[in-house]
């Protein structure tokens, strides 16, 4: 039986790994992403998280080809009802930043390329400092009101801009956030622990940590003297130069063959373990690049383990 989790303070309850999108229409064709989709949800995940923005950084995309996909799926499917879909606003060529009217065009069109009449979870994607707090909170607010958004939440926003969202939207009774998408991994860990993770745990938000495998990183098939065919190699591959990278790999490639399991599999058990994580985000390309990160919902380390990890990854 699959375990969902529950999001925040959100009434969404999703599996513990968010299926992550922005392959899909980018090194994933629609018959490759339709794939990983239908054996994602097939396994009992019902999770998928997206962006506006996916992938216009790829010559001849506009942006929203995801969400497109998605959108091609889930009609073809049926099974709008089924999952929870996350999507986010403020990077789409035609739809940049924060401003309440922005944010209110970008959300419609998220909502057509999507083929639905409402996002489960919609995150402001990098925060725009220049956009006070309140602007923004008052426009996700009235998207919520208007049935077009289940939940909000926040991605790459600093601690104290987090909190003052937090605060506008208690004073007001506004919509809140319920959930945080951080930069977190085994070989990242300073960019979500300390402030950002006091909040999260103090105001009832779950994360759900994006780069969840340091870009492929922490599935092994990164080593010293290997080369790896990946648009993703390059940045994956400078973990390798860390002294922490080397160290998390030998403590992963232990705990992996006592469990029997693969690397990726313990790399996101250690995430999921971690205190307000909901569901790490991990994508996947193929049909054969799902096992491994699915088994997550199955795999629970031992004190000693999550403490071993935690170790090895000091310094990140």
């Amino acid at each position: 039986m699959t375990s969902l989790r529950k999001l925040g303070s959100s009434d969404l309850e999703v599996f513990p790994l968010s299926l992550g999108g922005n392959v899909f229409g980018w090194t994933a064709d629609e018959s490759q992403s339709f794939a990983v989709l239908d054996a994602y949800t097939a396994a009992g995940g019902n999770f998928i998280d997206t962006a506006d923005s996916y992938s216009a950084w790829i010559e001849g995309n506009q942006g929203g080809e995801s969400e497109t996909v998605i959108g091609k799926w889930l009609k073809a499917r049926g099974n709008r009802s089924d999952v929870v879909i996350a999507t986010k606003v403020s990077q789409h060529p035609d739809y940049q930043g924060l401003s309440a009217a922005n944010i209110k065009a970008a959300a419609d069109a998220s909502l057509r390329r999507l083929g639905t009449d409402h996002i489960d979870l919609y995150y402001t994607h990098f925060d725009r400092p220049e956009v006070p707090v309140e602007e923004i909170v008052s426009a996700l607010d009235e998207l919520v009101k208007a049935g077009k958004v289940r939940a909000i939440a926040a991605s790459n926003i600093s601690p104290e801009r987090l909190q003052a969202s937090l605060d506008f939207s208690d004073r007001e009774g506004f919509a809140r956030y319920v959930a945080l998408q951080p930069h977190y991994n085994l070989v990242s860990r300073s960019t979500y622990e300390g402030a950002l993770q006091t909040i999260a745990s103090r105001e009832g938000l779950a994360a759900v940590p994006y780069f969840a495998l340091a870009k492929g990183f922490l599935t092994g098939k990164y080593r010293p003297g290997t080369t790896v065919e990946s648009a993703r190699a390059e940045g994956a591959g400078a973990y390798l130069e860390k002294e922490e990278g080397i160290r998390v790999l030998a403590a992963l490639d232990e705990i992996a063959e006592a469990h029997g399991a693969e690397l990726a599999t313990v790399a996101l058990a250690w995430l999921a373990a971690q205190p307000t994580v909901a569901a790490p985000i991990a994508s996947a390309r193929t049909v054969e690049q799902l096992p491994a990160l699915l088994a997550v919902d199955k795999l629970t380390l031992t004190e000693g383990e999550l403490a071993k990890l935690t170790e090895a990854s000091q310094g990140s």
